[in-house]
């Protein structure tokens, strides 16, 4: 399938882009190292798709739309299907996924998603764009699921990093209580104490044995991945309220995900308009979901 990955380069960094999903599938730095995750079969074969018109799992796979209801797997089915290329330069690329009778039957609106990556020196500049091209208001979510990699190849073991080392920095202190799985995919209807420390998590295998953690009132906007001392990561989601931070259990990964939209909770069963974490965008207006990754050095 390698064949079939659109190439963007700059001075520091080179992104391949698969079509299918427009998911991005590998980033490296100026030395060729692999700064997303291995696709391991053993754990996850994901590398980061793209959440499109629900984040997370619906209850029952199902949700209900003017007493209609509606199937849907978790996360949408934009990870699923083919974008068009509408432009490709060396360093940018953008692709696009408008409504067809596949996604009709799922999700019955007329919309356009188009996903743009631009390479800016060490950063990556990833935006997505939602349109809506129906006649009525149009409840969706939407969100990023990139998997990084753990440990970054920077320092420390043999693989290059210190597991254990790692942390994720906040730009703010993050205090308040997280939300993890319950049963089905779903939220859970208490929220947990947070493992971060002031700005700091350090992650653990552990922490991920009950699914992934989640941040439904986040107050950053931005934060920092890697080894303190070593070259990181900083991933900017401006305009992104919510995150889920989420591994297979054990695997070399660590997803970091930004949100605009979260899964049902335990027990909801009202139209998808009041779900929380849906946004109704007007007819004929777009809206644009933004994330950067940014190659730091210490």
């Amino acid at each position: 399938m390698a064949e079939l990955l659109l190439s963007l380069a700059s001075g520091s960094l080179r992104a391949a882009i698969n079509p299918l999903g427009a998911e991005l599938w590998s980033l490296t730095d100026a030395q060729d190292r692999e700064l997303m995750t291995d696709s391991d079969p053993a754990y996850w074969t994901g590398h980061a798709p793209l959440l499109f018109p629900i984040v997370g799992r619906l209850r029952d796979d199902r949700y209900r739309l003017d007493g209609a209801t509606y199937e849907m797997k978790q996360h949408g089915f934009a990870r699923r299907l083919p974008f068009a290329l509408v432009a490709q330069e060396a360093d940018r690329a953008v692709l696009r996924l408008e409504a067809n009778e596949e996604t009709r039957a799922q999700y019955p609106f007329a919309f356009r998603l188009d996903m743009a990556f631009e390479l800016d020196e060490a950063t990556l500049r990833m935006t997505a764009t939602v349109t809506n091209r129906d006649e009525r208001p149009m409840p969706f979510s939407f969100g990023y699921h990139p998997a990084f990699a753990w440990p970054l190849p920077y320092g420390g073991d043999s693989s290059g990093g210190d597991r254990a080392a790692h942390r994720i920095v906040f730009e703010a202190d993050e205090p308040g209580p997280i939300r993890r799985i319950a049963g089905e995919g779903l939220i859970g209807a208490e929220p947990v104490p947070t493992p971060v420390e002031g700005k700091t998590l350090a992650p653990t295998h552990a922490m991920f044995e009950a699914d992934a953690l989640i941040w439904d009132d986040l107050q950053s906007r931005s934060l920092l991945w890697g080894v303190p001392g070593e070259p990181r990561l900083r991933i900017d989601f401006p305009g992104m309220p919510m995150l889920g931070i989420w591994q297979k259990s054990g695997a070399h990964y660590l997803c970091i995900e930004p949100w605009a939209g979260i899964a049902d909770p335990v027990g909801f069963d009202g139209d998808i308009r009041n779900k929380p974490g849906i946004l109704l965008l007007p007819p004929s207006e777009s809206r644009a979901f933004h994330m950067n990754v940014t190659l730091v050095s210490p």
